[in-house]
């Protein structure tokens, strides 16, 4: 199964690892899931987790990120015909759409409209955590 995980849903993971995000990020981390992303997600994602206000260590950014590069699977893209409401959003449906990811999951549905999605189903953490649990019973 291929996942993009919207950064908020890695930094929520890493704040609350007994939280939804944290068991996805413990998912992503025991192989359950290839993750796919790209340059601009995975710069994305090294910048926001390094934020003072998240007090994310350094190492443990360092850790996840070396991770990442190891087993992460990098996607070449194609611009979206309509941006998202948030631009900044666009490089996840980008390679949702080129990996044929079976989900993106985000902590923000609505940044996400459906109207946008060209198939791709979104869900949150949440929702992709029981669909996963469903698919295994």
């Amino acid at each position: 199964m291929r996942v993009v995980l919207d950064t908020n849903v890695l930094v929520s993971g890493l704040l609350s690892p007994f939280g939804t995000c944290g068991e996805i990020v413990r998912m992503l981390t025991a192989g359950v899931f290839v993750l796919g992303v790209d340059s601009r997600i995975l710069l994305e994602y090294d910048e926001v987790l390094r934020r003072p206000k998240f007090q994310i260590d350094p190492s443990s950014v360092d850790t996840l990120m070396d991770y990442l590069g190891n087993v992460a699977a990098v996607y070449a893209t194609v611009p979206l015909d309509r941006s998202l409401p948030d631009k900044d959003d666009n490089p996840f449906l980008e390679v949702a759409l080129a990996s044929g990811a079976s989900f993106l999951v985000t902590g923000n549905l609505r940044h996400f409209p459906a109207r946008h999605r060209q198939g791709v189903p979104v869900l949150s953490p949440k929702q992709f955590l029981d669909e996963y649990r469903a698919s295994k019973t």
